[in-house]
């Protein structure tokens, strides 16, 4: 039992040097990578249907693992033990969008194959932007609300790789190049950057989703494995249950220990946030990517049972495991974390660092350091997927329709290359700067932003459905049901207090507070963006009846498959 564990043991659980050991297995995975990006380089074909979706040719294994690791980011083993140490048992309830999510890829994703296969699509706003009579608005805001989705969660990746490498490596002793300091932090989110530029860079989507396969398999095992380090943290199954048994009542109920999670809130979250995180431009791609709908159903399968088991039977038990072990307090009338854990989304790195090596025996130095390859595994693989989406949508969104219309194959790839490295690049300076500077406005604005991401994902949500399955909008009713849609989503940033200011902007921000604590801010800009949708279709011009005829064609095909 742990309770049994003396200080003793716990400064010798503390002090199993992981040694140089993290240091290899570091080393080991990231020339892993580089061979994937050579391999991907050697079997790519040189046109941009196949840097981008892979020839179209991804199968069943690899379409399922990409398609898990670009969906679980580095919250998948920190912030998702965090909320659940935070709130208790009211966030178990968050495994219902895995289902939701599964679900998506099985009913949207099947289509959305489909008709990209048979229309040539590569990116979101090729298809919808093509629906509504080749709308550039469309197009353009299509790929605006993928750039808002993934610039703030490429960012929030390589910030999770820094804080990640300050774990692993505490005693690392700064390096100074060109008169600029570079400790742990700014060395690991710079290995961690550099490292997935490059294999993107020369390998495309082959590679990246090559990189998933890899970087997905240590993500489940490494959610299991942490939950079994926790349970035996607790002498077993029987101590683990009896201790969270124990928890305080606000812990143990709905609406968690920080009242946030409502029933309302809860359903809204598991439905509306996963609708949008299947239609954000990565997973919208890895769709097209794949070798037939048929892939992607038996996917979705493996997809709505895989993941539910990892989260209940792994993170869940080591956030809850965790706020038995370093229960948090109450500090001037704010929920704080236990000073053992120091914030809320380092619950699991807690539990692994005083228990993980000592508990495992011999291999234990070996599992920690395998579970820290897992959580930085996953935040690579989110952020590989969506800078490699994020250059797509930029390229022939942007600069193959707006810029250079007649760009070639060979110079919208290069210029899509380009993209990978400014946004990279820029991402790291970002975060450089950001973690020197707390106040630095643009990172606190991208960090507060990021909450909002997903949100602004699902405004694409509602034309999504209506070319999928009811043909009845219009380009004017997706147009204004976007705009109306982002509008919304944007009350809930810090925005509206910059703008407004004073009274004004104390009003707005009380407004919106208040509807966070009852539904999810993606469900509140749904809302508004299809009844605009709906009401404006109905007064406007339909799409040309034969396109709208073409589409249905093509979709009812699906249901022979």
């Amino acid at each position: 039992m742990v309770t049994n564990m003396d200080s003793t043991t716990i400064t010798q659980a503390n002090g199993v040097g992981l040694g140089y050991l993290p240091l290899v297995i570091m080393g080991l995975y990231m020339l892993m990578l580089l061979g994937l990006g050579l391999y991907g380089f050697l079997k790519a074909k040189g046109t941009e249907e196949d840097y981008y979706l892979a020839g179209r040719q991804q199968g069943f294994i690899v379409t399922t693992l990409t398609i898990m690791a670009t969906f679980f980011s580095s919250a998948a083993l920190l912030g998702v033990p965090g909320a659940l140490y935070k709130d208790g048992v009211a966030f178990v309830f968050f495994a219902l969008n895995l289902p939701v999510s599964g679900s998506a890829v099985y009913v949207l994703g099947s289509r959305i194959s489909r008709m990209g296969r048979a229309k040539g699509y590569v990116t979101p706003a090729d298809m919808l932007a093509d629906y509504y009579d080749g709308s550039a608005m469309v197009r353009l805001l299509v790929a605006l609300l993928g750039f808002l989705y993934v610039v703030p969660y490429v960012i929030i990746q390589v910030r999770a790789g820094g804080h990640l490498a300050n774990q692993l490596f505490p005693n690392v002793p700064s390096l100074t190049v060109f008169g600029q300091s570079f400790d742990a932090f700014d060395i690991g989110a710079t290995v961690l950057s550099l490292v997935m530029m490059v294999y993107i860079l020369v390998g495309g989507m082959r590679s990246v989703a090559l990189a998933d396969v890899v970087q997905g398999s240590l993500l489940l095992s490494g959610m299991l494995i942490a939950g079994l380090a926790v349970v035996t943290a607790f002498g077993g199954v029987g101590g683990y249950f009896g201790a969270v048994s124990k928890l305080p009542p606000e812990a143990l109920s709905l609406p968690g220990a920080s009242g946030r999670y409502t029933p309302w809130s809860l359903m809204t979250v598991c439905t509306f946030a996963a609708l949008a995180s299947m239609i954000q431009p990565a997973q919208w791609m890895r769709y097209y990517a794949a070798r037939s709908t048929q892939t992607l159903k038996r996917s979705a399968l493996i997809f709505s049972t895989l993941l539910p088991i990892c989260y209940l039977f792994g993170v869940m038990l080591v956030g809850l495991g965790a706020r038995a072990l370093y229960p948090p307090t109450i500090q001037d009338g704010v929920l704080t974390a236990h000073p053992v854990v120091g914030s809320f989304d380092q619950a699991v790195i807690a539990v692994l660092r005083n228990y993980g090596a000592a508990l495992f025996g011999v291999a234990g130095a070996a599992i920690v350091a395998v579970i820290m390859m897992a959580i930085l595994a996953a935040s690579m693989s989110t952020a590989d997927s969506n800078l490699h989406a994020l250059s797509a949508v930029l390229t022939r969104d942007v600069y193959d329709r707006f810029i250079r219309p007649k760009a070639g194959q060979s110079e919208r790839t290069w210029v899509g290359r380009g993209v990978i490295i400014a946004a990279t690049l820029l991402a790291l300076w970002l975060v450089r700067v950001g973690e020197r500077n707390q106040g630095f406005a643009p990172l606190r604005m991208i960090i507060e932003m990021m909450y909002v991401a997903i949100a602004f994902s699902c405004q694409a949500l509602p034309a999504t459905i209506d070319v999928l399955f009811v043909r009845r909008g219009t380009r004017a009713g997706a147009v204004c049901g976007m705009v109306a849609g982002l509008v919304t989503v944007l009350f809930f940033t810090p925005l509206p207090t910059i703008l407004l200011g004073g009274g004004a902007g104390e009003s707005v921000v009380s407004t919106v507070d208040y509807l966070k604590k009852l539904f999810d801010i993606g469900f509140c800009g749904f809302v508004v963006n299809a009844a605009v949708f709906v009401l404006v279709s109905a007064f406007t011009k339909k799409p040309d009846r034969k396109r709208v005829s073409e589409f249905a064609r093509i979709m009812r095909g699906v249901h022979r498959e």
